[in-house]
């Protein structure tokens, strides 16, 4: 247990990122009077995302393995990582539709009604809860495990001999 506790741990810092983020672009009116922005500036949850995936596994590197991983090692504990953030996706989906922002989902359907993107249909079948926990639960394993494997790479570091 103690193996994947750390990775959970993490998980839970990402999830609080996440929420964290949607409050920040909430606030900053990319929900509402710049919606228009909202798909490249949510692009920009990379760089904090990328980060925890860093700091995980150096966290894990050092205070579980005592210094040196292997890539395998790594790429592990990313994935385990990201099997718990795919677990956790649906409940922060719910809180970020259901408390923190639930205007999102009829701010995004006018906005890409209006602006020609899609027919209303189309919006509306795109833009609600079942969707956005089913599509953000698979992106996020999906991402999260493409982050792990390329971390991984990074964060490795062998057994430094004495001689």
């Amino acid at each position: 247990m103690r193996s994947i506790a750390l990775e959970f741990k993490w998980a839970i810092y990402f999830t609080l990122m996440m929420l964290a983020w949607v409050l920040a672009e909430k606030f900053l009116g990319f929900y509402s009077t710049r919606i228009a922005l909202h798909n490249t500036v949510t692009f920009f949850v990379a760089i904090p995302s990328i980060l925890l995936y860093v700091l995980e596994m150096r966290n894990k590197r050092e205070d579980y393995y005592g210094g040196p991983m292997t890539y395998l090692q790594g790429l592990r504990s990313g994935v385990v990582m990201t099997l718990f953030v795919a677990i956790l996706t649906p409940l922060s989906q719910y809180l970020i539709h259901n408390y923190l922002s639930p205007e999102f989902f009829s701010n995004m359907i006018d906005y890409n009604v209006s602006s020609g993107k899609m027919k209303l249909a189309e919006a509306e079948a795109y833009f609600n809860l079942d969707n956005f926990m089913l599509e953000s639960t698979i992106f996020s394993a999906v991402v999260g495990i493409v982050t792990a494997a390329i971390v991984a790479i990074f964060m490795k570091r062998k057994v430094v001999s004495v001689s």
